[in-house]
């Protein structure tokens, strides 16, 4: 058996990620999570809070699959003062049959991005009303701009609002959510204002203290929050969750962080009141949105399965291309 260990620098990876279909592959993980169809170990986080950042590990296998993946990802939100970017990290893959290291992809967190945005449309394909033609994201950093991209994919969008503490980094990001989607895109300066009249919203950041307020929401709403993925971060005030209809993207991740994890603790919901997980809305097996006048929520707290499912999918097309470098093992 060949001993040669494929490696991916960022720019290749970034090339042939772009012809895989990362919603797709989001779905199945979904499904397959759904279907019992996983081994998935617990996160392992670390939280640098002095030097401003933040480590996750996952891991997964999905069950058929030919690899086995480790990712470690993490963010520094204070890089780009130092001209770096805030994401880092990269993925190892391994023979799923004898455990040997097949590939490295050293994506400095673009694949991160690419499954947490293509998440953040399945959630949104799943639960928001057909006709949602106004989103907002709060947020301007580069999960923002993911997020807007993928969700222009499962709903023909009229109008996009940014909403950022920063204004200047509010205005670049409309400028590259316009030119990425061809979706007229504004900021505001008024995150109330912003979210009042959203079909879809969609928050990305790493707020330790609730930005979107319940009373701010109007009936027939989806909120997608993806920040919260460290316990302590909150981005939705807890009786925003309660009377929605919430759904988590892993049950079990979500009492421990999250949106779910929140409102728990502050009593605003229990654990029974979470409808279901997004895979099982995904397999058929429970309704999403019920009526269009509900107010959908979608945790997501980042699992490993979306990982696994993009990185297979980007070292088999790679191999296939005859891309990348092959090291000695």
């Amino acid at each position: 058996m060949s001993d040669e260990v494929l490696v991916l620098d960022e720019a290749t990876v970034r090339e042939v990620a772009s012809g895989v279909d990362a919603l797709g592959a989001a779905r199945e993980a979904f499904v397959a999570l759904s279907r019992g169809a996983v081994e998935q170990p617990d996160v392992l986080s670390l939280d640098l809070r002095r030097q401003r950042g933040e480590v996750h590990a996952k891991g997964a296998f999905i069950h058929g699959a030919p690899f086995y993946t480790i990712k470690v990802a993490s963010g520094f939100y204070g890089n780009p003062a130092l001209g770096l970017p805030v994401a880092g990290g990269a993925v190892w893959v391994f023979d799923a049959a004898t455990g040997a290291l097949r590939a490295i992809l050293l994506d400095r967190g673009h694949l991160t991005d690419v499954r947490t945005g293509a998440a953040g449309a399945v959630a949104a394909d799943l639960l928001a009303r057909p006709d949602s033609e106004r989103a907002v994201v709060v947020g301007a950093g580069g999960q923002a701009r993911h997020q807007m991209a993928a969700l222009a994919r499962v709903r023909e969008l009229r109008h996009i609002t940014v909403w950022a503490r920063d204004p200047e980094a509010g205005r670049r990001c409309a400028e590259d959510v316009a030119a990425a989607t061809g979706v007229e895109t504004t900021t505001c300066a008024d995150l109330r204002d912003a979210v009042h009249d959203a079909d879809v919203v969609v928050t990305a950041t790493p707020a330790r203290e609730p930005l979107v307020r319940a009373g701010w929401i109007q009936p027939g709403t989806h909120v997608t929050a993806i920040g919260s993925d460290l316990p302590g971060k909150v981005e939705l005030e807890p009786a925003l969750l309660a009377g929605s209809r919430v759904f988590a993207d892993r049950l079990a991740q979500c009492r421990t962080q999250g949106e779910i994890a929140a409102a728990i603790a502050a009593g605003a919901i229990a654990e029974g009141d979470v409808v279901a997980e997004l895979g099982d809305v995904a397999a058929g097996a429970v309704t999403g949105r019920a009526a269009s006048h509900e107010v959908t929520i979608a945790d997501l707290t980042g699992v490993g399965a979306l990982d696994a499912a993009l990185a297979v999918a980007v070292v088999e097309r790679a191999l296939a291309a005859g891309a990348g470098m092959t090291l000695r093992a």
